[in-house]
């Protein structure tokens, strides 16, 4: 029987106490603000230390895929802690960054040492750190490889995110949105509610003004999709612990939830979206 291993990166945003517990290998991105130093996403630079810095900066930090090297090299650790070892590697969506494309240079150039299967999450932040910490969780179960991949199929098809951000500058200055929305979300203090399509790109779900409102109608797009199916969710924030809170009480109250995780939104997705973001992933559970 196969031994399966699971990878991903930084940008899943998976509180570390769930990696340790289901043994989840994470390569981080990077990070580079205006003095020209690099932090590696989550090793030596934590979102609290990100955002203290972000506040005392001019200019937006830049971020960085990691190298397909530094994915051979975890691949091939990985590989050697057995005879018939298998790796999924589930990575940001290769709309967003090149992260994706770096893991499948490795799978290439390890191929004939393990057997990789790099797959596009198409989504970012948790979001994606949902649809790994399930299958992690399969996996720690002693699930095969056949029904771990099934349900990994499931997964990326049945999770939905929406997000909400406090101003449209940080995805605007990074080439996310057009100027001119930007301009209406501040001028008229819309709060504008996000979701990635299919294929993993940022678009405009829906503006309404305030959060309240906001979120009420975000319940409302989530009960459309799962009616009275249990589920999983995720609430990701950015310096906003006490908005997250209350969205997963708000929405335990409306539907039957399984399992529940709230995190931070690291500083690579940081970097992207700004303070005062709040993300909510949901995927079904069985």
């Amino acid at each position: 029987m196969s031994i399966l291993k699971i990878v991903t990166d930084s940008t899943a945003d998976i509180p570390t106490s769930i990696i340790e517990e289901l043994d989840i290998t994470v390569v981080p991105l990077n990070v580079t603000f205006s003095e020209g130093k690099t932090y590696e996403d989550g090793v030596d630079l934590t979102p609290a230390q990100f955002y203290q810095k972000l506040a005392e900066e001019d200019t937006i930090p830049t971020t960085s895929q990691p190298t397909p090297f530094q994915f051979e090299q975890v691949y091939e650790r990985l590989g050697q802690e057995g005879e018939d070892v298998e790796i999924l590697s589930i990575h940001l969506s290769s709309k967003m960054s090149g992260t994706y494309q770096a893991a499948t240079i490795a799978k290439n150039a390890v191929d004939e040492k393990v057997n990789v299967t790099v797959i596009d999450s198409k989504r970012a932040s948790y979001a994606t750190g949902i649809i790994v910490v399930e299958l992690a969780r399969l996996v720690k179960a002693g699930k095969s490889r056949t029904e771990c991949i099934g349900h990994l199929e499931k997964l990326l098809e049945e999770t939905t995110v929406y997000f909400m951000v406090d101003t449209l500058e940080f995805l605007q200055k990074n080439g996310r949105i057009g100027k001119a929305s930007a301009m209406l979300g501040s001028l008229l203090k819309i709060k504008p509610i996000l979701s990635l399509t299919a294929e993993g790109e940022v678009y405009p779900y829906e503006k309404v003004r305030g959060q309240k409102k906001a979120i009420n109608r975000i319940i409302e797009a989530f009960k459309q999709q799962y009616e009275d199916e249990p589920i999983h969710i995720g609430v990701s924030h950015a310096v906003s612990p006490e908005v997250a809170a209350d969205l997963v009480e708000r929405i335990k109250q409306e539907f039957t939830v399984v399992s529940e995780v709230i995190t931070d939104i690291g500083p690579v997705i940081g970097s992207h979206v700004g303070p005062g973001t709040v993300s909510i992933a949901v995927t079904t559970a069985e």
